[in-house]
């Protein structure tokens, strides 16, 4: 007569590594199942991945500074839509002179010169830890009323660059009767850095 030792044997190997499961948590499943490993891309990677140069930063056009650091905070001033020369551009008030489509075009090159500053300013994007706030103003009729959309140019931008988690802050989007030059978009932001 034969003896079911296989099946003991199955049994105590089933048990044994649910128990051992138990006390080395992950220890069983990994054996079993192969790992997923996930890897952040730098956000100086990112620009690479997505073919992005960014442009010359541009120096202040008035009496202010185009950032300051306070501890491990970083102050952007007001970005507006520039030519590669540095004079204005996208200019008209969104909802007349400009579509939905072209407001958001206008944020997201102002989101480009804000990268650029950012960059100069630290010496790296892969030292920001996260975006903290954006403020975003609309040139737009009185009756337009998708702001957020518009400032969704910049703020897509963002995500592609640093991530869902880094690249998402508060945010306000908000109509103006006009902005310097006659420009359709301007945005200002803070930052956290690595520390």
């Amino acid at each position: 007569m034969t003896h079911p030792v296989p099946s003991r044997r199955r049994f105590f190997g089933g048990a044994a590594a649910a128990s051992l499961g138990l006390l080395l948590p992950g220890h069983a499943a990994a054996a079993r199942e192969p790992r997923l490993v996930l890897t952040q891309v730098s956000p100086e990677g990112r620009l690479r991945e997505l073919g992005i140069e960014l442009p010359t930063p541009r120096a202040p056009v008035a009496t202010y500074v185009t950032a300051v650091t306070v501890g491990d905070v970083v102050y952007l001033a007001g970005h507006t839509p520039r030519t590669p020369e540095g004079g204005p551009s996208y200019i008209g008030k969104v909802g007349d002179d400009m579509t939905l489509e072209q407001g958001r075009e206008a944020a997201r090159a102002v989101g480009l010169l804000v990268l650029a500053t950012l960059r100069a300013h630290v010496g790296s994007l892969d030292r920001v830890a996260r975006l903290v706030r954006t403020l975003g103003m609309v040139n737009a009729t009185p009756d337009f009323t998708e702001q957020p959309q518009v400032i969704n140019g910049f703020s897509d931008l963002m995500v592609d660059v640093f991530g869902e988690d880094a690249g998402k802050g508060t945010r306000a989007a908000v109509g103006m009767g006009s902005l310097p030059g006659g420009m359709a978009v301007e945005v200002e932001t803070t930052w956290q850095l690595r520390s």
